[in-house]
């Protein structure tokens, strides 16, 4: 009987594995890549909803720029160390998008929504039982002179540039795993500083539901899940039209390099 090849076992990896021991392997290598998308939401959740809300209670001490780049800072920590097992989405748009361009496979996604989700709720809880209900926890609202309608816009067009500068890293092989923290941090810090006032620049579901839901108030959260959804959409059409079909680079950096 012939041997398996890499790509099948690479495969079958991807797939959690056919049966008896490299299905418990596959099982056991996607179990920390769901952990490792929990524990990063957990991070970035709990450093933009806390900078937010301690910015909101003490301007003085958290400055604005301070509470918006501590966010991309943990995205670019976050890349660097676990990059490599999950490939560091932390955010359903994100992997929506690896989805969309046929980077990552779709029986895994609600795998990893429901990780991120979970990550940022706890995070919230988190925040709340440490500090209490300051600041609204962080949570994202448009300015109060900002309608609705321009508000998902600008969500949209702040997630539709971040899945460009994502998309765009992961396809090029010299910019996989730690490289890739850069650009990606480097945008979640500009974008933060210049659009943060008016919607608070979430672009990320998971950072917007869970600060809303541990406060039961889900009266925004509509935007915060519709935005970066339609951005993610438009990113990879972007991304499509600039640079045609997806490369295996990119499948790599969305999998874990290690393990795609």
């Amino acid at each position: 009987m012939a041997r398996p090849t890499r790509a099948r076992r690479s495969r079958a990896k991807a797939d959690g594995g056919a049966a008896g021991p490299e299905r418990w392997q596959g099982l056991e290598i996607e179990s920390r890549r769901l952990l490792a998308e929990l524990w990063g939401a957990f991070l970035l959740t709990l450093v933009a909803c806390g900078g937010a809300a301690l910015h909101k209670t003490d301007p003085q001490t958290v400055s604005a720029a301070a509470a918006v780049v501590a966010p991309a800072a943990m995205v670019l920590a976050v890349i660097y160390f676990m990059g490599a097992v999950s490939g560091a989405h932390v955010n359903p748009a994100v992997t929506l998008a690896f989805a969309l361009r046929r980077n990552f496979p779709w029986i895994r996604v609600p795998g990893y929504i429901a990780a991120q989700l979970m990550g940022a709720v706890l995070a919230a809880a988190f925040l709340a039982w440490l500090l209490g209900p300051v600041g609204e926890l962080g949570s994202t609202s448009p300015r109060a002179d900002l309608p609705a309608l321009k508000a998902l816009v600008l969500e949209a067009a702040l997630t539709t540039v971040l899945v460009n500068t994502i998309l765009g890293t992961a396809s090029q092989a010299g910019f996989l795993g730690p490289n890739a923290a850069i650009p990606v941090g480097s945008y979640i810090a500009l974008a933060g500083l210049w659009a943060g006032s008016l919607t608070g620049a979430s672009m990320n579901p998971a950072r917007s539901i869970g600060p809303d839901l541990v406060r039961g108030d889900l009266s925004h959260t509509w935007i915060y899940v519709a935005g970066p959804l339609l951005g993610a959409l438009a990113g990879v059409a972007l991304e499509w039209a600039l640079k045609g079909p997806p490369s295996r680079a990119g499948a790599r950096a969305a999998q874990g390099e290690d393990e795609a």
